[in-house]
């Protein structure tokens, strides 16, 4: 039987089960594998001052937000765009 995608749309290869994961937006609960990770920093400080406390030496620390996102609302939020049957087949960064 043909497959819609090269990778079945999953990262796992053939290591069996994966453990599961929350999506951040609903809740749903998703394979490690296939869920999307997106990391974003957090801006503690508002952009101007953290210019002015960088020019006198500062560290401003900027703490790392690590979301999973399930297919459906990587989708609606534009982390993946839907393909065509050709390049679904590619491998390679989508951004």
């Amino acid at each position: 039987m043909p497959l819609k995608r090269a990778s079945r749309g999953r990262k796992k290869g053939g290591k069996g089960s994966s453990d599961r994961i929350q999506c951040t937006n609903c809740g749903a609960t998703v394979p490690r594998d296939k869920a999307k990770k997106v990391t974003s920093r957090l801006n503690l400080v508002e952009h101007t001052l953290a210019k002015e406390l960088r020019a006198q030496g500062a560290y401003i620390a900027a703490p790392t937000v690590l979301k999973w996102y399930c297919i459906s609302c990587a989708i609606h939020f534009g982390i993946l765009k839907i393909r065509s049957a050709d390049s679904r087949r590619q491998t390679g960064r989508l951004r």
